[in-house]
């Protein structure tokens, strides 16, 4: 396949994201107040056990939510 013949292909297929531009800074702010949430309750519950479920979702949450939370204002990475 040609480069041209992608081109022509991927036109007709425009890109959705799976969170709309209207609507990123409301997730984003929402994934950054889960995290801190989930980091309070890590500090509370210090245990190797509430690792895997305290503070591996804080850190997605805050890291997915900082990236959307960025984007929302208009600062694309």
């Amino acid at each position: 396949m040609s480069l041209h013949e992608v081109w022509q292909a991927a036109a007709s297929s425009p890109f959705q994201p799976s969170v709309s531009k209207d609507s990123q800074i409301a997730v984003g702010l929402l994934l950054l107040l889960v995290g801190l949430i989930l980091t309070i309750l890590f500090g509370l519950n210090r245990s190797s056990s509430s690792i895997p479920i305290f503070g591996i979702p804080a850190s997605l949450a805050f890291a997915f939510g900082a990236v959307y939370t960025i984007c929302g204002v208009g600062v694309y990475v």
